[in-house]
């Protein structure tokens, strides 16, 4: 796929994507109904709402790429998938469910095993991110393209986010050898995005969570100048066996 193909398929996707943004919202100031699914994570019609409208689109525009998304089981047993769409209608369900803002929509287009393309909203901050290519990342700020390689941080100390407050040794010592000189908890894909915006400058995780959760944040940080890999300086690859992650370490375009 070339430059203007993914652009083309991400553009197109920007409405549908805010369009969701709003129902989510919508859905969760009308009252949510939540379950809990066999793995013990919670869901609730806010998801399933966004993966039908997202899942839909996606499928008009693409209708020859396989989608596996958090909330279907179509394609998740397909073995060898190179190219294939990654949607998470919602990371982040339980900041979703309680009210909180840090829950994001997702999706990410895998060729030949690698993002080629990402789109990340954050319906509660009215954040939008989309990348399509390297130096093609942007925010969209009052409909002006902001290209976020060229984002300049404005602090001195370098700083993380952290899937938790209280930090295992192992990633302590990540933060100690990057020079990390604070962190700040952050749990959905969002990260991603302020550290390709250069809002903050490394996330480290052991193993957790699923492909879908980091996907398109992927195509966004590495868009922007970014290096996604695991601990022991690997290329993230997807596909793999129940589309688990490996570790994980983001580092913007600041500490390479």
């Amino acid at each position: 796929m070339n430059i203007n193909e993914a652009k083309k398929i991400t553009l197109s996707l920007i409405d549908t994507f805010n369009k969701a943004s709003q129902i989510a919202l919508d859905l969760r100031k009308a009252g949510l109904k939540k379950e809990i699914k066999s793995d013990n994570t919670p869901v609730s019609n806010g998801d399933i709402e966004v993966n039908k409208i997202l899942t839909k689109k996606i499928s008009e525009i693409t209708p020859n790429i396989a989608i596996v998304s958090e909330e279907n089981a179509a394609h998740k047993n397909d073995k060898n998938l190179k190219n294939f769409w990654l949607i998470d209608p919602i990371d982040g369900t339980r900041d979703y469910i309680n009210n909180r803002d840090e829950f994001t929509l997702n999706a990410a287009l895998i060729i030949n095993k690698k993002p080629a393309l990402g789109l990340i909203t954050v319906p509660a901050k009215k954040r939008i991110f989309y990348s399509y290519g390297i130096s093609n990342s942007y925010e969209l700020i009052n409909n002006n393209e902001i290209n976020l390689i060229n984002k300049k941080k404005d602090y001195d100390e370098l700083k993380a986010v952290s899937y938790s407050d209280i930090l295992k040794s192992e990633i302590l010592e990540i933060h100690k050898k990057y020079k990390i000189m604070s962190h700040q908890k952050m749990k959905s894909s969002l990260k991603f995005c302020v550290i390709a915006a250069g809002e903050f400058d490394l996330y480290a995780a052991e193993p957790r969570a699923c492909e879908w959760d980091i996907a398109a944040g992927h195509a966004i940080l590495e868009h922007a100048g970014g290096k996604v890999t695991d601990f022991d300086d690997n290329e993230i690859l997807y596909g793999k066996p129940e589309f688990k992650n490996p570790s994980l370490i983001i580092r913007n375009k600041n500490i390479l």
